[in-house]
Order: structure tokens, then C-alpha cells, then sequence
């Protein structure tokens, strides 16, 4: 068990939301997520962890692929129903699904944009499968909505307010400071991504 106080701080933590979709021999069967995120700049790889419990973990290891939906902050309908198990609701919602162009891969209809994934690896976790997959394919649908995010302690939330001041550039001011005290502030350290 997961002491508690881990659990409140982990559950702060603000997520993405996606709908990952496999299908293998006909089945169908797709799964609300907010833990699949990419892992690359060079390459579009992805990362979704997946319980074996679910029923779309078999349907991903048997074909290899996945589709992911990334809902937009109007589609928590979407979220929820996928959140449980399809076979709770009897798979009634079918309206919420199309397919991915040119395969029977289910995905989520008017999401922010579709992506086709091939897995390339795996990591085996006790109770979570972590699938690292190659984006072979993307459907951009509505790049301008703001994305559904979750977090366990605030729920659903919809992405949208900046961060930062419009014309205030944390980048320029530490570059200035980096100027002030004598070091250069160009250089091939200045495309690493900030991994810092």
C-alpha cells in the first residue's frame, strides 16, 4: 500500500489525457489514460504505461500497434466513459469511436489529433506494462482546442491560462545574467532542451 502522503503529493501532479485504442481479430477495445507521454525530441517515440488488467493490454500485445486519442478539454464525456471497464457499460457508447484511416484501430471521434503507434520495446513493471512505441502516423483534427488534463486530487481540468507574462522571457533575463557575470551565453549548450 502507498503511504499516504505519497499518494496526496502524486496526486497533484496534472496530466494529459488520452484514449489509447487497440483491436486484434476483430475486437475492439479502447481505455482512457493520462500516463502515456512522449520520451523523445529526436525521434516521435512514445511511452504508455498499460495495466494488464485492462481489456486492451492482450489486443496491444498480440498486434503490436496502438492508437492514441488526445482529448480536448470538451470531451471529459469521453474521458470518463473510457476511464472504466468497456465491459461495465456493455460497450454502448460505440458513437464515441471511429477508426483510424486505412485500419480498424479505434480512436476517439473529434479528439485533438489521432496517433498510430508501433511498439519497439517493453518494460515489464509489478503491476503495469511500460509500451514504448514509434509514432508511424498522425491525424492532426483540432490543434487549437485545449487539451483535457486530470490529477487524481483535482480531477478534471481543462488547459488553457498561461504560465508566464506576455513580453516577460524567463530564457532572456537568466541570459542576461549569464552575460553580466562574464559568460557566453551562445554555443552548442543552447539546444540541449533545457535538461537542466
Amino acid at each position: 500500500m502507498i503511504d499516504r502522503t505519497l499518494k496526496r503529493s502524486l496526486g497533484q501532479m496534472m496530466h494529459g489525457v488520452q484514449v489509447v485504442g487497440a483491436s486484434r481479430g476483430g475486437v475492439e477495445r479502447a481505455y482512457c489514460s493520462h500516463w502515456v507521454m512522449q520520451v523523445s525530441f529526436e525521434e516521435p517515440l512514445l511511452m504508455a504505461s498499460v495495466s494488464p488488467k485492462h481489456d486492451t493490454f492482450p489486443l496491444i500485445e498480440a498486434s503490436g500497434e496502438f492508437a492514441v486519442s488526445v482529448l480536448a478539454g470538451d470531451q471529459v464525456a469521453q474521458g470518463q466513459y473510457f476511464s472504466y471497464p468497456g465491459r461495465k457499460f456493455r460497450h454502448i457508447a460505440a458513437e464515441f469511436l471511429d477508426h483510424y484511416p486505412g485500419t480498424d484501430l479505434p480512436v476517439v471521434r473529434d479528439a485533438i489529433a489521432w496517433l498510430r503507434c508501433r511498439v519497439v520495446d517493453r518494460k515489464d513493471l509489478s503491476d503495469h506494462v511500460l509500451f514504448f512505441a514509434e509514432v508511424e502516423a498522425v491525424e492532426a483534427l483540432r490543434l487549437r482546442e485545449p487539451p483535457l488534463l486530470y490529477s487524481s486530487r483535482l480531477g478534471w481540468r481543462i488547459a488553457g491560462d498561461k504560465a508566464r507574462e506576455d513580453g516577460v522571457s524567463v530564457r532572456d533575463g537568466l541570459l542576461e545574467r549569464l552575460a553580466a557575470a562574464g559568460f557566453a551565453t551562445d554555443g552548442p549548450d543552447d539546444e540541449d532542451g533545457g535538461d537542466e
